[in-house]
C-alpha cells in the first residue's frame, strides 16, 4: 500500500469514526487540498471536531461554482440552487418582455453571496447588489461578488435609495428555522454558523414578513420576489406575498429537495 493509500485509508477511519456519512468523498477533497502532512492533520482534526467541511477548505461547490468562504459563514446549501434555477428563469422571460436593459438583482441576506454570484455567473451583464447584517457575511461575500455592490446592514436599508421601484428580482434565503427548532439542527450547522443565519423567530417567518412587506416598493412593474422556504413553511410565506399584493406561486425541486416561494408584482 502507497503512502497516499495508507493515508486516505487513515483519514476515512477517522472521519467515518467521527460520523461523517461521505467520509471517502471528505478524505479525498482533504487530501487533494492539503498543502502539506502537517496541513492535512490540522484540516483532519478540524473534521472531525464537527466544523463544516467547506470552512475547512475555504469554498463550496454551489450551482457549478467555486464559492469563497470563511469560518463562521452559513455554508451553502445544494437546495439552495432551486432559488438560482427559478430565478434566471424569471430573468430570462423578464427579459424578453423588456428592452433588453440590464436587470438589476439585489440578494438580501447573502452570506457568502452565493446565490447572487450563480444568478450573475448565467446572465452576465447584470446590476448585482447585495445585503447582509453580519459584517463577516459581507466581507466574505466582496470576494464573491462585486465589492462595491455588497452592503453592510439591515435587509433593504443599506441599498442606495436610487433602486426604489426599479428592482426586477428580489432573492433572500433568509432564515426560516423556528427558535425551538435550532436545537435539533445538526451541530455542524448549528455550532459553525451564525445564529442569525439560522433563526427565523418564533415561528421562522420574522424575516419573510420583513422582506415581503416592502418588496413591492422596491420591485418595478413585473419584477419576482423569490424567498427560500421549506415545504411545510411554503404556503406560509406565500401568504405573505400574497397579502403584500404579489402574484405566488410555489416551485419545488424534489431532485434537490428544495422550495421556493415566488412572487410577482403585477400592478
Amino acid at each position: 500500500m502507497s503512502v497516499s493509500e495508507q493515508s486516505m485509508t487513515s483519514v476515512v477511519s477517522r472521519l467515518r469514526a467521527a460520523g461523517c456519512v461521505f467520509a471517502e468523498d471528505e478524505a479525498r477533497l482533504l487530501l487533494d487540498n492539503a498543502l502539506s502532512p502537517v496541513a492535512l492533520e490540522d484540516m483532519v482534526a478540524q473534521r472531525v471536531s464537527g466544523l463544516p467541511l467547506e470552512q475547512i477548505l475555504g469554498w463550496a461547490e454551489f450551482h457549478g461554482l467555486r464559492i469563497v468562504l470563511r469560518p463562521g459563514i452559513f455554508v451553502p446549501r445544494r437546495r439552495t440552487e432551486v432559488v438560482v434555477d427559478q430565478a434566471i428563469r424569471a430573468l430570462r422571460a423578464e427579459r424578453r418582455a423588456s428592452n433588453g436593459a440590464p436587470p438589476i438583482v439585489v440578494d438580501l441576506c447573502c452570506g457568502s453571496g452565493a446565490i447572487g454570484a450563480a444568478i450573475a455567473a448565467e446572465l452576465p451583464g447584470l446590476e448585482l447588489y447585495a445585503t447582509d447584517i453580519d459584517p463577516v457575511a459581507v466581507a466574505c461575500a466582496r470576494c464573491n461578488i462585486a465589492a462595491n455592490r455588497v452592503f453592510l446592514g439591515d435587509l433593504y436599508k443599506p441599498l442606495p435609495a436610487d433602486l426604489l421601484g426599479r428592482v426586477d428580482l428580489l432573492v433572500a434565503n433568509a432564515p426560516y428555522v423556528p427558535t425551538a427548532a435550532i436545537s435539533s439542527m445538526p451541530p455542524e450547522a448549528r455550532l459553525f454558523e451564525p445564529m442569525v443565519s439560522l433563526d427565523g423567530g418564533q415561528d421562522g417567518l420574522d424575516l419573510h414578513r420583513r422582506i415581503s412587506s416592502a418588496a413591492p416598493q422596491w420591485l418595478a412593474l413585473g419584477g419576482h420576489l423569490l424567498i427560500e422556504s421549506s415545504e411545510r413553511q411554503a404556503p406560509l410565506t406565500a401568504a405573505l406575498l400574497t397579502a403584500s399584493g404579489l402574484t405566488v406561486r410555489v416551485a419545488r425541486s424534489a431532485e434537490l429537495d428544495g422550495t421556493v416561494v415566488i412572487g410577482r408584482k403585477t400592478d
